[in-house]
């Protein structure tokens, strides 16, 4: 019996990072992001799996320097207090900036969301928006 695309469930189930230093990831991604760590099956020194609420990111360590990271591929999370996100990106010195680069400016969508852009300790990209289920 084949089952045809339309009737699959399908789901985001993680997203894996290589990363260079584990701990440096993990105290970013809970520390500075918010995310809480879970239980990962491997227990070891170079995996460390995060909650992302519905779905998992999952930490390698391992990550070789790729050079420069495309804006364009980056991780996106939403957060219902826009502000109180900016202020703890502050607390651990970390610099946002809009879509274009400029630093400290908040990009806002036709729709009215708002986004800023980060990078992780790696190089990778961070989108945080206010699309947290509100209608904007």
């Amino acid at each position: 019996m084949n089952a045809s695309a339309q009737n699959l469930q399908v789901r985001l189930n993680h997203i894996a990072l290589q990363v260079k230093e584990l701990e440096t990831s993990r105290d970013f991604y809970k520390n500075v992001i918010g995310l809480p760590q879970i239980q990962d099956p491997f227990n070891d020194d170079i995996h460390a799996w995060l909650d992302m609420g519905g779905s998992q990111l999952h930490l390698i360590e391992g990550g070789i320097d790729e050079g420069e990271k495309d804006k364009n591929n980056h991780l996106c999370f939403s957060v219902n207090d826009m502000e109180a996100f900016i202020q703890q990106l502050k607390k651990h010195n970390v610099t946002f900036s809009d879509w274009p680069g400029e630093e400290g400016a908040i990009t806002v969508r036709p729709d009215g969301i708002r986004q800023i852009y980060f990078k992780d300790p790696d190089g990778h990209w961070i989108e945080v928006n206010d699309d947290h289920g509100s209608n904007k």
